[in-house]
């Protein structure tokens, strides 16, 4: 194994939803858990408004910034501007099949130009201080995956790449949205079984159709991380169980309580810097899935939090509405 950290579990990145206030709440939940960020382009952190681009709250750590690019020049010159911000590792997206990302020509696309990522990651290696990573499908259209990622993969670990994070599908770039394209492609967990198999040295996380730890759990048994993509939007509190089952910690029940504080505070903070409630509660939602309360616990969400004026009493009004008990009985 190389000096990659063992990230067990991971939330995946996820565009308009990994949000610095996704990730506070997030890690409200899960002390252990890697964190990324949503993908950022290259260009815009060089040209753009970078605290808005790449602040984040310390207590998000161990917290992952994911960069979008193909030029190896600007993407390293986006690594040396983010080290000032101390992410944990760096993370390139060679897996996103979106119109937006295809014409700026990264993203899915570029699994089929293999020598250009591996430029692009040793460039970034090259003025990096943390780990640089690769996320990427098992392949594009009618690529064959067997030899499309072997070749792909070969070409990012001679360039030094210190993790590659593997959705279990294909990406297809003609014909399917990009909502399409997180379902439509039959997943192929072996695929990526054997690329670890191939590479017992290098850290291969899996990720795609994970929907809850137990799933987690057994593909751990083949490869050495998981991203919960989803999953744990949907259905946040699945968070709640990740330091005990996956890492084995002896971890104490989450205490409710203190996460509502925490959100009331973090909310507050966001409106005095001119923000909107909405932006910290939309992230929210998926908590207590199939818990007494929940319907309610939602709708105050949704609806209070959008009313002029709206301040993080809304927070605490929505958690009033869960019982601790039914709580522990959904453990």
């Amino acid at each position: 194994m190389n000096s990659y950290p063992l990230h067990k579990l991971a939330v995946a990145p996820m565009m308009d939803w990994t949000d610095r206030h996704c990730r506070f709440l997030h890690r409200q939940l899960t002390r252990r858990a890697l964190l990324y960020t949503e993908m950022v382009v290259a260009e815009a952190i060089i040209h753009g408004e970078r605290q808005r681009l790449l602040g984040y709250d310390d207590s998000e750590h161990p917290v992952a910034l994911q960069l979008g690019g193909s030029d190896p020049h600007k993407l390293a010159e986006a690594v040396r501007i983010a080290g000032d911000y101390g992410y944990d590792e760096i993370n390139l997206n060679v897996g996103c099949p979106s119109d937006r990302v295809q014409s700026g020509a990264f993203g899915a696309c570029l699994m089929r130009e293999p020598e250009l990522v591996a430029r692009c990651v040793a460039a970034m290696k090259a003025v990096s201080e943390v780990a640089v990573t690769v996320k990427c499908r098992i392949g594009v259209d009618d690529q064959d995956t067997e030899p499309a990622l072997a070749t792909f993969a070969k070409a990012v670990v001679d360039a030094g790449v210190d993790a590659l994070w593997v959705h279990a599908r294909k990406a297809w770039l003609e014909g399917l949205s990009p909502k399409e394209n997180r379902d439509i492609p039959p997943l192929d967990y072996d695929r990526v079984y054997r690329l670890k198999r191939e590479y017992p040295n290098l850290f291969i996380g899996i990720n795609g159709g994970v929907a809850d730890l137990n799933q987690a759990l057994e593909h751990l048994n083949h490869v050495d991380g998981v991203m919960l993509g989803r999953a744990a939007y949907h259905n946040t509190s699945v968070l709640a169980g990740v330091d005990r089952q996956i890492y084995g910690l002896d971890a104490a029940e989450i205490d409710w309580d203190r996460v509502c504080a925490a959100m009331m505070a973090h909310a507050d903070a966001h409106l005095a810097s001119g923000g909107r409630l909405i932006h910290v509660t939309r992230h929210m939602v998926g908590l207590f899935q199939g818990v007494r309360g929940a319907r309610r616990f939602r709708q105050i969400l949704s609806t209070e939090a959008v009313r002029p004026g709206a301040g993080p009493e809304v927070i605490a009004a929505a958690f009033a509405e869960i019982d601790p008990a039914d709580l522990m009985a959904a453990a």
